[in-house]
């Protein structure tokens, strides 16, 4: 059966039903002699088999298994075993990386075979991202524990947590991944420009998540109006304090990167903070903080202007991650920070995210500190060339 008709087969299928479809299709036309789906869970450290009852499959660790490393690479894996070949294929959608699907054989399939798997997974993350909306399956599969209430509020308000195109890519991972409740993030992309925010909502619990849940609507709300970085903290900081007082408010970093000149427009309201790799070497980048979100509700915001090179890449932290406290009394961000941005060049801004929270959380176990954190990082290629970038006559 040609991939087109998988296509269209996932299409028509039952949300619910996206898998059993599957499985039906390569066993029966492509001589599979097993298929499942391992989803990635909210930690990105597990690979959870889809089943129709949750928790009722044991997991798969990313770290140390041939799945993992097809997960983690993006790339098609194989392990051999007396009777079978398991293919592990990357199920991701523009960046996104979903999770895996597993597809054994009695050999191993031929290069034509690896390629149409490639292209059935890549419509299967496609149509598992629409059944998302009609389905708790998919969601109830990436879980290995029970969310809190505030974490369950803070995934479901990302974008995702990674994204490519030829310009940038990005990555964003939160912890304690069930039990965060004040960090978030979220980014939207044009044909010249790339928007991204990193938002920290003080407190604790429903509380962070809620004021964190207003921020973010409000600065998604400022944006899709079109109107300029400074008016979109302006509008943000009136609808925080309206619905406050200033009781409760959030510290924010707007960043808005024009993709064919590398300028960087900042609005700082206080955090995260950010570093630059730039040839090597890592160091952190300041800019004028200016008051939180919310604090006022009459404060005029200014923006400030980085320019960001092609090969660079920028990290940012919130400050679960900057101030947490080593077992030897020193400030991660201080003493650690830089040092891993530059021992992890070589992995991609999706991977960057995840390895430096598990650096943070030797860390953090020792000295017995738990607040939740963030991490982002974002690649910039350089202006695609393919596209035509120029102004148009309007400017």
């Amino acid at each position: 059966m040609k991939t087109t008709a998988v296509d269209r087969l996932l299409r028509e299928a039952a949300p619910h039903e996206l898998l059993a479809v599957l499985r039906a299709v390569l066993t029966a036309g492509w001589d599979a002699q097993a298929v499942e789906l391992l989803l990635a869970d909210y930690g990105m450290t597990e690979l959870q088999p889809v089943a129709d009852l949750p928790y009722s499959r044991e997991p798969m660790p990313v770290h140390g298994t041939v799945a993992g490393a097809a997960f983690a690479g993006q790339q098609v894996t194989f392990e051999t075993t007396a009777r079978t070949v398991a293919a592990y294929v990357p199920v991701s959608v523009r960046g996104d990386r979903l999770g895996v699907l597993a597809v054994s054989f009695a050999a191993a399939p031929d290069p034509a075979v690896q390629f149409e798997l490639s292209r059935i997974a890549e419509a299967l993350a496609h149509e598992l991202l629409v059944a998302g909306r009609d389905t708790d399956l998919y969601l109830q599969a990436q879980r290995t524990s029970r969310l809190t209430l505030a974490a369950e509020m803070q995934w479901q308000l990302l974008p995702g947590r990674s994204c490519t195109r030829p310009e940038f890519a990005l990555g964003g991972q939160l912890e304690p991944a069930y039990a965060v409740h004040g960090d978030s993030f979220d980014w939207s992309a044009t044909a010249r420009s790339l928007a991204v925010t990193l938002v920290n909502g003080m407190g604790h619990g429903v509380d962070a998540a809620t004021v964190t849940h207003l921020a973010v609507n409000a600065l998604r709300n400022a944006r899709r109006a079109g109107v300029p970085l400074t008016v979109q903290a302006e509008l943000t900081d009136q609808a925080l304090h309206g619905h406050y007082d200033g009781r409760e408010y959030v510290t924010a970093l707007l960043l808005q990167l024009d993709l064919v000149t590398g300028a960087l427009d900042v609005v700082d309201t206080g955090s995260p903070r950010v570093w630059l790799l730039r040839d090597g070497d890592a160091r952190r980048v300041s800019f004028d903080e200016q008051l939180p979100l919310g604090a006022f509700g009459d404060t005029d915001y200014v923006t400030q202007r980085l320019q960001v090179n092609p090969g660079d890449r920028l990290v940012f932290v919130s400050d679960g991650v900057y101030d947490a406290i080593g077992p030897t009394g020193d400030l991660y961000g201080d003493s650690g920070l830089a040092d891993t941005v530059i021992d992890t060049a070589e992995l991609t801004a999706a991977q960057v995210p995840g390895a430096v929270l598990a650096d943070l959380a030797l860390r953090r176990a020792a000295a017995g500190t738990t607040d939740d954190a963030m991490v982002v990082c974002l690649d910039w290629f350089g202006p695609d060339p393919s596209r035509n970038t120029a102004p148009s006559n309007g400017g």
